[in-house]
Protein backbone atom coordinates (compact mmCIF):
# COMPACT_ATOMS: atom_id res chain seq x y z
CA UNK A 1 0.00 0.00 0.00
CA UNK A 2 1.41 3.86 -1.01
CA UNK A 3 2.22 5.92 2.02
CA UNK A 4 -0.42 8.27 2.67
CA UNK A 5 0.85 11.95 2.55
CA UNK A 6 -0.31 15.38 4.68
CA UNK A 7 -1.70 16.36 1.24
CA UNK A 8 -4.04 12.85 0.51
CA UNK A 9 -5.25 13.60 4.38
CA UNK A 10 -6.18 17.55 4.05
CA UNK A 11 -7.56 16.47 0.75
CA UNK A 12 -10.00 14.40 2.43
CA UNK A 13 -11.21 16.37 5.11
CA UNK A 14 -11.16 19.49 2.57
CA UNK A 15 -14.33 16.75 1.22
CA UNK A 16 -16.25 16.86 4.80
CA UNK A 17 -19.10 18.72 4.81
CA UNK A 18 -19.95 20.01 8.15
CA UNK A 19 -23.89 19.01 8.46
CA UNK A 20 -25.71 22.41 9.15
CA UNK A 21 -22.84 24.49 7.23
CA UNK A 22 -22.12 23.98 3.77
CA UNK A 23 -18.75 24.29 4.08
CA UNK A 24 -15.99 21.14 4.81
CA UNK A 25 -14.51 20.94 8.16
CA UNK A 26 -10.81 22.19 6.45
CA UNK A 27 -12.70 25.48 5.28
CA UNK A 28 -14.56 26.66 8.41
CA UNK A 29 -10.68 25.58 10.54
CA UNK A 30 -12.12 22.93 12.76
CA UNK A 31 -9.66 20.62 11.09
CA UNK A 32 -6.73 22.80 12.01
CA UNK A 33 -3.70 20.40 10.68
CA UNK A 34 -3.30 16.72 9.85
CA UNK A 35 0.16 15.62 10.52
CA UNK A 36 1.19 12.12 9.05
CA UNK A 37 4.27 10.03 10.75
CA UNK A 38 4.82 6.29 10.23
CA UNK A 39 0.83 5.11 10.06
CA UNK A 40 -0.65 7.19 12.07
CA UNK A 41 -2.72 10.47 11.29
CA UNK A 42 -2.86 13.46 14.22
CA UNK A 43 -6.08 15.40 13.17
CA UNK A 44 -6.09 18.72 15.06
CA UNK A 45 -9.33 19.96 15.47
CA UNK A 46 -10.17 23.55 16.53
CA UNK A 47 -13.67 24.02 17.88
CA UNK A 48 -15.26 27.43 17.78
CA UNK A 49 -16.64 26.53 21.65
CA UNK A 50 -15.48 24.14 24.06
CA UNK A 51 -18.06 21.51 24.54
CA UNK A 52 -19.78 21.78 20.94
CA UNK A 53 -22.87 18.95 20.95
CA UNK A 54 -21.75 17.06 17.80
CA UNK A 55 -17.70 17.01 18.24
CA UNK A 56 -17.96 13.43 18.65
CA UNK A 57 -19.81 13.46 15.21
CA UNK A 58 -17.01 16.07 13.63
CA UNK A 59 -14.38 13.91 14.48
CA UNK A 60 -15.68 10.50 13.21
CA UNK A 61 -16.40 11.81 10.31
CA UNK A 62 -12.61 12.57 9.60
CA UNK A 63 -11.35 9.50 11.41
CA UNK A 64 -13.44 6.44 9.83
CA UNK A 65 -12.48 7.58 6.05
CA UNK A 66 -8.77 8.13 7.24
CA UNK A 67 -9.39 4.95 8.82
CA UNK A 68 -10.28 3.40 5.45
CA UNK A 69 -6.64 4.12 4.03
CA UNK A 70 -5.35 2.29 7.03
CA UNK A 71 -4.16 4.99 9.17
CA UNK A 72 -4.43 4.87 13.15
CA UNK A 73 -5.81 8.33 14.09
CA UNK A 74 -5.60 10.47 16.93
CA UNK A 75 -7.21 13.73 17.68
CA UNK A 76 -6.03 16.50 19.20
CA UNK A 77 -8.76 18.95 20.41
CA UNK A 78 -8.60 22.65 20.86
CA UNK A 79 -10.46 25.91 20.75
CA UNK A 80 -10.24 28.77 18.24
CA UNK A 81 -8.75 31.73 19.15
CA UNK A 82 -11.11 35.25 18.83
CA UNK A 83 -9.80 35.67 14.61
CA UNK A 84 -10.58 31.91 14.19
CA UNK A 85 -13.63 31.77 15.62
CA UNK A 86 -14.81 35.07 13.97
CA UNK A 87 -14.04 33.89 10.20
CA UNK A 88 -16.13 30.38 11.76
CA UNK A 89 -18.97 32.55 12.29
CA UNK A 90 -18.89 34.51 9.51
CA UNK A 91 -18.61 31.54 7.25
CA UNK A 92 -21.44 29.68 9.32
CA UNK A 93 -24.15 32.78 8.88
CA UNK A 94 -23.24 32.61 4.95
CA UNK A 95 -23.69 28.78 4.59
CA UNK A 96 -25.43 27.98 7.45
CA UNK A 97 -28.50 25.10 6.04
CA UNK A 98 -30.43 24.43 9.56
CA UNK A 99 -29.45 20.58 8.76
CA UNK A 100 -27.98 17.87 11.35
Amino acid sequence: MAQVTKDDALKIAGQIIHPAIDRSLLDLGIVKDIEIENDTATVIFAFPFPNIPIADRLISSIQVPLENLGLKVESKITTMNEEERGAFLAMEQAAWSGTT
